[in-house]
């Protein structure tokens, strides 16, 4: 096997939104925080194949006199460096450069795709353009801060401040005037209201990253407004801001079209009290993984690529949480579809694996996957596919029993171990399997 090491990327709880969602969130909820911070009246429109143009123009009179920014919303950066910022247009003309560069395929270093969302907001003439982040650490939330906004932000980053406020902190209590060296003596005042209620949006929303690159005053009003907003929420606290977020969407990365078994995965997790996570890496894979947690889901990746053999891997996933066994086998049965999917490509491996669970109840969840195992039994067989299971935790000797009974009734290899063995030592058999 080749020794070439393979970056898989890993989706967790941090995903990316539309710059469109994240100031919705913004203009929704800064107001509440300092009333001063008042957006609802700034025009901001996210432009699809789905938008009825002329229905768009019809109901949203007295927009005429105003000049607009064009620009995809696709997920990617560094847009105006690609020419893909449009400035200073009319309503229409910003909506009949839409209509026209809706589908076109650009590409964004080596990643190609289709332009199929568009942000239309407010253009704003303006001198200054000054930097704002905060992003979610183990420490606390950093604040980073700079009179030196702009597509030159990174050429400029010793002219970044930062600051790290607790978790539990109070940001009001925060002496902010490291932060704001270089702002001007008369804008002080306004920039550290701006960051406190940026933060306080940040804390209670549940984001991860919310960065502001550039910020400018909209001299109309005397405020700031954030031109280009880059941001992530953490998914998991779907349950607890569903009505704050409203119908919120994680996209794909740009140039990258999501599967329906993604899609289907997705759908279960956003139903469920658990995390439900699945990414098709290589759809004719011949090492597929089950994995319970999303920290053992890394380290079973890490351990596939380590041994040369991230370009075969089939999936990323991961499922925690104590779901249901209904859930383990909708879940499991889509992980056996998509592994089943080319017979004719070789013997393959299926990795059921885990650490030593908490609380998740081993034996209920293997029901669910001993289920699906049974279901496509003869898939598998086709498929020639060799099943490693190494798992620990609450009822784990029944679980695993339940497995080597399976493999006994239906005739399929499938290979148990529990704590006592490594909990990657499984993948050198996954290896070997398909390569004898």
């Amino acid at each position: 096997a080749s020794t070439t090491r393979y970056f898989v990327s890993i989706p967790m709880a941090r995903k990316k939104i539309r710059e469109f969602a994240a100031k919705n969130l913004l203009k929704r909820f800064i107001a509440q925080y300092n009333p001063k911070f008042d957006y609802t009246k700034l025009p901001l429109f996210l432009l699809t194949n789905d938008t009825n143009f002329r229905h768009l123009k019809q109901t949203t009179p007295g927009l005429d006199s105003e000049k607009f920014v064009v620009k995809p919303d696709m997920l990617f950066g560094k847009r105006g460096k690609h020419n893909l910022v449009i400035l200073n247009k009319t309503f229409e003309e910003s909506l009949d450069i839409v209509s026209k560069r809706l589908g076109e395929e650009v590409g964004i270093g080596s990643v190609k795709g289709k332009l199929t969302h568009f942000l239309v907001e407010k253009f704003l003439p303006h001198k200054e353009e000054y930097y704002l982040s905060i992003v979610s650490s183990r420490p606390g939330n950093v604040i980073r801060f700079s009179v030196a906004g702009g597509i030159e932000v990174e050429e400029n980053w010793d002219k970044v401040k930062d600051i790290t406020v607790g978790i539990d902190q109070d940001i009001s209590s925060v002496d902010l005037t490291h932060l704001l060296e270089g702002v001007a003596p008369d804008r002080i005042g306004i920039v550290s209201e701006f960051i406190q209620a940026v933060y306080k949006v940040f804390v209670d929303l549940d984001f991860t990253l919310l960065e502001m690159n550039p910020f400018c005053f909209d001299e109309s009003t005397g405020i700031p407004v954030p031109l280009d907003m880059h941001a992530e929420l953490d998914d998991t606290a779907l349950f607890k801001n569903r009505k704050k977020w409203q119908d919120i969407e994680f996209p794909n990365p740009f140039g990258r079209t999501e599967t329906l078994e993604e899609h289907f995965v997705e759908e279960l997790d956003s139903k469920t009290g658990a995390s439900l996570k699945l990414t098709v890496l290589n759809p004719r894979g011949r090492i597929w993984t089950m994995i319970a947690g999303g920290g053992a889901s890394v380290v079973f990746s890490d351990a596939i690529a380590d041994a040369g053999y991230g370009s075969i891997m089939g999936n990323y996933g991961e499922y925690s949480g104590n779901p249901s066994e209904e859930e383990t086998y909708q879940y499991a049965k889509t992980i056996i579809g998509l592994a089943t999917r080319y017979p004719e490509d070789g013997k393959k491996s299926l990795i059921i694996g885990g650490g030593i669970a908490n609380f998740t109840d081993v034996a209920k969840t293997f029901k669910g996957i001993t289920h699906a195992i049974e279901e496509l039994q003869e898939d598998l067989k086709r498929a020639q596919i060799k099943i490693f299971v190494r798992r620990g935790g609450p009822n784990y000797q029944t679980g695993l029993s339940m497995m080597r009974n399976l493999g006994h009734r239906l005739g399929l290899p499938i290979d148990v171990h529990g704590p006592e063995m490594g909990m990657t030592e499984i993948v050198p058999m996954a290896v070997q399997h398909i390569n004898g």
